[in-house]
């Protein structure tokens, strides 16, 4: 279990670079463009996680095609509106609103799987949103569009683990990475053209490096759930915010003031609390397969 640990975060602090990684190059090249090179170099590694078992010739067939299909959706707009987001924010605060995600996943929960929410749950949707206020000031700060694409993200990362939910006891798990790399390729590739700018020489290193250490990550968290329970595994994910802040200031010298941190740090409790409750009452994140969601 402690190496299915170590393996989580090492797994987390890699996809924190890669977000990094696209916070550098996506102040130089078109938002697609960005999706388009990570994506593409991103399946390289992402292929390891096929299991033995598995044949090449049926790996991506998926046996439920439909949901795939939205799962593929999801992930794709949350790839790219992921872009936008830390393209145009502070890390640290991209993350606080896309960790939302558990806050979604628990009214979506309740609205769409008719799942019983109670008052502590409830309670912590309510301090996350307290926590974002708190991030975010609206009125005393400058809402951007990259607010409303990092609650986007959030959204589409929910829709996906609710898809998951339903795909995660039937279908490979290389299927369920590599068909959302593919279509983030597909999908940026085209959306791409019109506005095309050649990488320069410098900015190819950073996008090799953001593809492969995103791809490294999606193997590390396979390899983590193999030796530790996802329910083990998913509260690491919050050390992002630790990277986020830390990466942010070495270097982009941002440097989130007093009632952000608070803001954040709520945000962070809400949705580890969220998780603990879902753990407690439901079955869900036993049968729900750890992935990036976002």
């Amino acid at each position: 279990m402690q190496t299915g640990i170590f393996l989580a975060f090492a797994a987390y602090f890699s996809f924190a670079c890669g977000d990094a990684t696209i916070k550098a190059v996506g102040e130089r090249l078109p938002v697609f463009e960005v999706g388009f090179f990570l994506s593409l170099i991103a399946l390289l590694p992402t292929l390891f996680t096929k299991r033995p078992e598995d044949n090449w010739s049926n790996v991506f067939i998926p046996k439920r095609p439909g949901l795939l299909f939205v799962r593929m959706a999801s992930g794709t707009i949350g790839g790219i509106l992921g872009v936008v987001a830390f393209t145009t924010l502070p890390l640290a605060e991209a993350y606080a609103l896309i960790f939302l995600l558990p806050i979604f996943v628990t009214v979506f929960s309740w609205l769409v799987l008719k799942e019983e929410i109670g008052w502590r749950r409830w309670l912590a949707v309510l301090g996350g949103l307290v926590g974002v206020l708190l991030v975010v000031r609206p009125g005393f700060r400058e809402v951007l569009p990259g607010h409303f694409a990092a609650v986007g993200v959030a959204i589409c990362g929910a829709i996906t683990v609710i898809i998951l939910r339903v795909l995660g006891p039937s279908e490979r798990r290389v299927t369920l990475i590599g068909a959302v790399l593919v279509a983030a390729t597909v999908v940026n590739g085209v959306l791409m053209v019109p506005e095309f700018v050649a990488p320069t020489g410098d900015l190819w290193p950073l996008l090799v490096f953001g593809g492969l250490v995103i791809g490294v990550a999606h193997l590390l968290l396979v390899l983590a759930t193999r030796f530790a329970s996802a329910a083990r595994v998913a509260p690491t994910q919050y050390s992002q915010i630790v990277w986020a802040t830390v990466m942010g200031a070495m270097f982009f010298e941002e440097f989130p003031d007093g009632i952000a941190m608070a803001g954040m740090a709520l945000v962070g409790i809400s949705g580890l609390f969220t998780f603990v409750r879902e753990k407690e009452k439901t079955v869900w994140p036993d049968k729900t397969p750890l992935l990036r969601n976002r």
